[in-house]
């Protein structure tokens, strides 16, 4: 004896049909963000972080914008689903939760936008 629904059996999915797509991004970008993050901490503990130009040098300098830009990216991702969570479960209110996720993804895509910039910008002044 099945609790689904028989339309929920015929399609395959659950109550949303994205649940489970939902839980293994989170769990990919928590998996991504694991040596991303200790490559990113034993990095900063052999810069000297009051030396402007020697960590501007540092970001400049070989894999490290590749390194930074996919920290930033699977940061930013991780952080939107988590938020999105927090919304989904606490707001109520059916346009205020449209609303509160519409916010969500466009301030989570202008913080990882400015960082990609900022690399970015780090790097070609870099190269001139």
């Amino acid at each position: 004896m099945s609790l689904r629904s028989p339309l929920g059996v015929a399609l395959g999915r659950g109550a949303a049909g994205e649940g489970a797509a939902h839980w293994w991004a989170q769990r990919a970008s928590a998996v991504a963000l694991v040596p991303l993050t200790l490559w990113f901490l034993l990095s900063l503990t052999r810069l000297p972080l009051d030396d402007f130009a020697a960590v501007t040098l540092w970001v400049a300098r070989g894999a490290n914008p590749l390194w930074l830009a996919l920290l930033l990216v699977a940061l930013c991702f991780h952080s939107r689903l988590g938020v999105q969570v927090v919304i989904e479960d606490y707001v109520h209110s059916g346009a205020l939760k449209f609303a509160a996720l519409l916010l969500n993804s466009a301030a989570h895509l202008l913080l990882v936008a400015a960082g990609l910039y900022a690399v970015l910008r780090i790097v070609l002044r870099g190269l001139a």
